[in-house]
C-alpha cells in the first residue's frame, strides 16, 4: 500500500468489504492527498437485516426539503457506484477547500475497468466481511450494494 501511495494512486477492491468501514478508510486516504479509485463498488456489503437496510435507504430517498414544493432539492443516488461514492463523500469536510479537493481525487467504478485490470488492488482487513460469521459465532446478515440498488430503483 505504501508503494502505491508514493505513486499517488491507490486502487481499492470493494468486493465483500463492509461499506462504512471501507468508506472511512478511503476518506482518510483522500484527506491525506492520495488519489483513490474504488472498483467493484456493486460488491460492497451493508450489514444488518434486509428490512432494516431497506428501511434506511428508502427513508433517505423520501426526504424532502421544506423550502419549495416546486423544486425538490434533496437527491439520493440509486446506482451502485453512486451509492458508494456518496457514502465516502459524506465522510469528508465538503464545505472546506481540503474536502472539496479530496472529492475530486475519488473515482468509483462498477466492475473493474480495463486500465485497472493488472493493477494491484488493496482491501482493508478490518472492513472485510470474511466468512460471514461474527466473532461471537453468529451468522452475519448482509446485502450487497447491487441488491440494495436494484430494490430502491424499483427492480424488485
Amino acid at each position: 500500500m505504501l508503494e502505491q501511495a508514493a505513486s499517488g494512486r491507490i486502487v481499492v477492491d470493494a468486493d465483500r468489504q463492509k461499506l462504512g468501514r471501507m468508506a472511512s478508510r478511503v476518506a482518510k486516504l483522500l484527506l491525506s492527498g492520495v488519489e483513490v479509485v474504488v472498483v467493484n463498488a456493486e460488491k460492497a456489503v451493508v450489514t444488518g437485516s434486509k428490512n432494516a437496510i431497506l428501511e434506511k435507504y428508502l427513508r433517505l430517498m423520501r426526504r424532502r426539503q421544506l423550502t419549495s414544493h416546486k423544486v425538490i432539492k434533496v437527491w439520493y443516488p440509486r446506482k451502485p457506484d453512486r451509492l458508494v461514492w456518496y457514502t465516502i463523500v459524506r465522510m469528508l469536510p465538503r464545505k472546506k477547500p481540503r474536502g472539496r479537493d479530496a472529492v475530486k481525487r475519488l473515482k468509483v467504478y462498477v466492475g473493474i475497468p480495463e486500465q485497472f485490470q493488472n493493477t494491484e488492488k488493496i482491501s482493508f482487513k478490518d472492513a472485510d466481511l470474511g466468512d460471514g460469521v461474527s466473532k461471537s459465532g453468529r451468522v452475519q446478515r448482509y446485502m450487497t450494494i447491487e441488491e440494495v440498488s436494484r430494490i430502491i430503483r424499483g427492480g424488485g
